[in-house]
């Protein structure tokens, strides 16, 4: 079996997902490239995260074929896949309907920098393009707002964000979701203040020495 232990993070994570209230159901796509063979495993389409076995794990190439599995890939397969192609940086990716950013989604607005947290992601959270979901379409939108960050909005869907492992892409989820509900919440009483760039480049500079999470050994 192919990526064997990459396929049990997958499901941790896609449990922690559910159990950490980031998404509900079978929504959302968590995926992890191994760029030494150059393969992908993928969460299946339409089975919920409790449910999904080792051997579900769709495990594709570059070119998106299935080279092992049994299952449909996620129906998202090209957004995940189309990272992975053009970012050196990203080997994990996870796309969730958490709540306030998908709030912000629905409204097509992006997360401007109102907590320095946001700097996990970038200096502000773009929303990409509006775009079916499962389309070419919606990975090329993801992928071109996603520039230079590492979480994007999806518009009237949710978030996707990557990192260098599941356990910082995952981070990045749980952070800008915190930060889209104190926005959210900030709007309702007064307008938020935005941090300046300057500032947001200086947090980018002290998350390099301690803002990375480290998986235990």
């Amino acid at each position: 079996m192919l990526m064997r232990e990459v396929r049990d993070e997958i499901i941790k994570y896609g449990k922690k997902l559910v159990t950490s209230n980031l998404t509900k159901g079978t929504g959302g796509n968590i995926s992890v490239f191994d760029r030494e063979t150059g393969y992908m495993a993928i969460t299946p389409s339409g089975i919920d995260f409790f449910e999904i076995m080792p051997e579900d794990i769709v495990i594709m190439d570059l070119d998106g074929n299935v080279v092992e599995g049994t299952r449909n890939p996620s129906s998202e397969w090209e957004m995940h896949l189309l990272q992975y192609k053009t970012r050196t940086d990203l080997d994990a990716v996870i796309h969730a309907h958490t709540t306030y950013a998908t709030v912000l989604a629905c409204l097509r607005q992006s997360l401007p920098a109102t907590h320095y947290m946001i700097a996990v992601a970038g200096k502000d959270v773009r929303c990409a393009e509006y775009a079916t979901y499962g389309s070419h379409e919606l990975a090329v939108n993801a992928t071109e707002a996603m520039k230079d960050r590492k979480a994007v909005i999806l518009a009237n869907h949710g978030i996707l964000a990557g990192a260098n492992d599941l356990l910082n892409a995952f981070n990045i989820i749980e952070e800008i979701e915190y930060c889209s509900q104190i926005y959210y919440m900030a709007k309702s009483i007064g307008e938020p203040i935005v941090l300046p760039d300057e500032e947001m480049a200086l947090m980018a500079e002290k998350f390099k020495t301690y803002g990375q999470r480290k998986a235990k050994d």
